[in-house]
């Protein structure tokens, strides 16, 4: 018999485009419901925002991003277990749980939990073993042979049927909960498969997205290498007029097929812009054999706009604050992107990813882009 072929680690991601009304914003009630909201605090691991405006916008932020602390984050070598024991496992995990702070305290804006962390180590979803901590869960990616030696309980990870001939395992704990204590028969499980099995040392990177630190730090007994995401900026960038927002008429008629046609013409424009392509320069003379791609509308209408990148290890929560921020200090006339793309989990370049546009229009329409990965 011919063995069936492993299936390809491949999958092709969906793109959802939704065209809404975000409300009103304010920052000592900042909104947390709503698809726009949402979206972007469900994105886990950050890897990089952009920011796109008309460059005569930019004085009117540029103070807002200077006061906005710009994303901290650190590279640690841990072993798995390391996470579940002393005081790492009180400040950092079980103290996520146990406070929240009311929305409406302006002093405490965002600070939904206190003691919230996110981590993710090194590896795929597609071979080796993966670790991720995020809202208090771990999230373990296990080859087959691990799995069984670990002797936890988990289920089987990817396409259903298509699971090729080296099949794979996730396993999660909330370790927030009640039961993830010592004495507990599944904590004390997870602590004997760290201890014996998943017991390796493994590069971290580590986010502490409660605006506080405990002293002393428990982290620093790993001796964590800390950086710092400082904006990179691109001034005065002349691009030929692409479309920033969907027509009237094609709302009002519900026309499905203009409506997606619109909206990948506007989703293409901006994505070129962070890419810093040269197809959407004015006047651009590329061999049509090489690229056909043509800035929709009128091409022979200039604009200059600016272009800001954080590149990191990066939260929603901080995401949601600069989003909040710049919204309200743009005037109400003036467009603007950003996005936010995660890292990659299986194959490279293919993170999940959230852009939304304003509309350069009176009002709080906005136009938004969620690509989700298979995986």
């Amino acid at each position: 018999m011919i063995p069936t072929a492993a299936p390809s680690v491949y999958q092709a991601p969906k793109c959802f485009f939704t065209y809404g009304t975000m409300g009103h914003v304010d920052t000592k009630q900042a909104p947390h419901k709503g698809k726009l909201w949402t979206a972007i605090t469900s994105q886990d691991f950050i890897h990089k925002v952009d920011l796109i405006l008309p460059a005569e916008a930019y004085a009117s932020v540029q103070q807002v991003i200077e006061m906005h602390q710009p994303p901290q984050y650190s590279k640690v070598t841990m072993a798995l277990g390391d996470i579940l024991e002393g005081e790492f496992f009180t400040e950092y995990i079980k103290k996520g749980a146990s406070l929240h702070v009311h929305y409406r305290q302006p002093e405490n804006l965002l600070n939904w939990r206190t003691g919230n962390i996110l981590m993710l180590s090194e590896g795929k979803t597609t071979m080796g073993n993966l670790f991720t901590l995020h809202e208090g869960t771990l999230t373990m990616y296990l080859e087959k042979e691990t799995y069984e030696r670990a002797g936890l309980v988990g289920k089987p990870y990817g396409a259903k049927g298509g699971r090729g001939l080296k099949p794979r395992w996730v396993v999660l704990f909330d370790l927030r909960s009640s039961a993830m204590l010592r004495g507990k028969k599944g904590f004390d499980r997870l602590i004997y498969a760290c201890k014996n099995v998943l017991n390796q040392p493994t590069n971290w990177l580590f986010c502490n997205t409660s605006g506080s630190t405990p002293s002393p730090d428990p982290l620093q007994r790993y001796f964590p290498t800390s950086f710092t995401s400082s904006p990179g900026i691109t001034r005065d960038l002349v691009t030929a007029q692409g479309p920033l927002d969907i027509p009237s008429e094609i709302i009002g008629d519900a026309d499905r097929s203009a409506l997606e046609e619109a909206a990948t013409e506007c989703y293409e424009w901006l994505s070129l812009i962070r890419l810093g392509s040269p197809r959407v320069a004015p006047q651009d003379n590329i061999d049509p054999y090489l690229s056909r791609y043509q800035v929709p509308g009128d091409a022979e209408k200039e604009v200059t706009v600016c272009k800001l990148s954080w590149q990191g290890f990066i939260s929603s929560r901080w995401i949601h604050k600069l989003l909040v921020d710049i919204i309200v200090t743009c005037p109400s006339a003036t467009w603007f992107s950003m996005s936010a793309t995660c890292f990659s989990k299986n194959v490279p370049g293919s993170g999940d990813e959230v852009m939304i546009i304003r509309p350069p229009v009176a009002g709080t329409n906005y136009l938004m882009w969620e690509t989700k990965v298979s995986e």
